[in-house]
């Protein structure tokens, strides 16, 4: 929880981060823009005053400074209009615009000046247009940064909970293996002893369970190869093995389909990720109450519904139920849901989750599978 935290931690600053950026871009951009407008607009009177003295001069005035004023404007497009609204001159227009319909959106949006019967009509600089949208550039880099810099984050913790999972199924497969191997063969000295014993059998059950589970677990730390096989042998094992575990309060019951479900998977692995489910409802349920196993084949996929009469889940605990150590259980590291999507999701390539859940009346788990996957 340490890490997730850190990481939710990061993910906050790193948004934040981006905001306040965003926000001084773009204040810093306001300002900048509103001083360039005015200076630009004063340069166009400047402008617009030169061209009215251009054209009230005579033999004796110099036309050298007015000149160097008019052709010194190289950024801003300007028209010029006649009191008839015909075009006198523009300047810093690409010839391949439509030069009235340009001036005509500059008269719409106030930029022009009247100097006498001429109306000298102007817009903004490209320098001017490129700087208004920087801003926003800079917030689509930033934004982008902040994506990745979160998926590299995301990545590296699931690496990390990867390694995590396979060091820990590993080193529990290898440590339950040289107790399980001694207790089966301790198993099969008594029955040649005590053959008429009638604990035994129920002995050599639980050391297959091991067995099973050491199994499980070097499975998890590797690549299972799914094969074809019957979830209704994996459902039917399931209840028959909670039927033996649990109080004769809590009743299992099957809605699989008369004919065979085949899915390509790893039945060991799938029986435990429906054992996990079980358990989490005999729990929640408090040892008395209905779970109710239901099996749908459908076109491409098959869906198993588990559901019960427990005590349900909390709205804002939902989104966090498949969260490794994330419990509500006095005792418990919150890794059984954790593992069993891991088992669905990467192994089978279906999907787990909360199909609903009800304070007080109970809560429905519901596994989506491809049929081969």
């Amino acid at each position: 929880m340490q890490w997730t935290d850190r990481i939710r931690q990061i993910k906050i600053i790193l948004v934040v981060a981006a905001v306040i950026i965003a926000v001084v871009s773009l204040l810093i951009s306001h300002f900048l823009v509103r001083d360039l407008s005015k200076e630009e607009h004063n340069r166009m009177e400047v402008w617009a005053q030169a061209l009215h003295a251009l054209n009230e001069a005579d033999e004796t005035t110099d036309v050298t400074l007015i000149s160097n004023v008019l052709q010194g404007n190289n950024t801003i497009p300007v028209i010029v209009l006649n009191e008839q609204g015909d075009i006198d001159d523009f300047r810093n227009i690409s010839d391949t615009l439509d030069i009235a319909d340009y001036a005509q959106r500059m008269i719409k949006a106030g930029d022009t000046i009247r100097i006498g019967s001429q109306l000298v009509c102007y817009d903004e600089s490209i320098m001017l247009k490129r700087l208004q949208a920087w801003p926003y550039v800079q917030l689509g880099i930033v934004l982008i940064f902040v994506v990745v810099a979160i998926f590299a984050l995301l990545s590296s913790k699931r690496a990390e909970q990867n390694k995590v999972w396979v060091g820990l199924s590993k080193e529990t497969a290898h440590q339950l293996g040289t107790p399980v191997s001694s207790l089966m063969a301790w198993v099969e000295m008594l029955k040649e002893q005590y053959p008429e014993d009638d604990l035994l059998p129920e002995m050599d059950k639980d050391v297959k369970r091991l067995q099973l589970i050491a199994e499980r677990f070097s499975k998890i730390g590797s690549l299972p190869e799914p094969v074809d096989a019957s979830m209704n042998e994996v459902l039917a094992h399931v209840v028959d093995y909670m039927d033996r575990r649990t109080s004769h309060k809590v009743q299992m019951i099957r809605q699989l389909p008369e004919k065979d479900v085949i899915v390509r998977m790893n039945a060991s692995l799938f029986e435990w990720v429906i054992e996990n489910l079980c358990k989490n409802a005999v729990d929640a349920m408090e040892g008395a109450g209905t779970i109710t196993l239901t099996l749908t084949d459908e076109s491409q996929r098959v869906v198993i519904e588990v559901q019960d009469t427990g005590k349900g889940i909390k709205k804002k605990d939902i989104a966090n139920v498949f969260t490794p150590g994330f419990t509500t259980k006095k005792r418990g590291w919150g890794l059984g849901l954790s593992l069993a999507k891991r088992i669905v999701e990467e192994y089978h390539k279906g999907r787990i989750f909360v199909k609903q859940s009800e304070i007080g009346k109970g809560t429905t788990f519901r596994i989506e599978m491809p049929k081969g996957c």
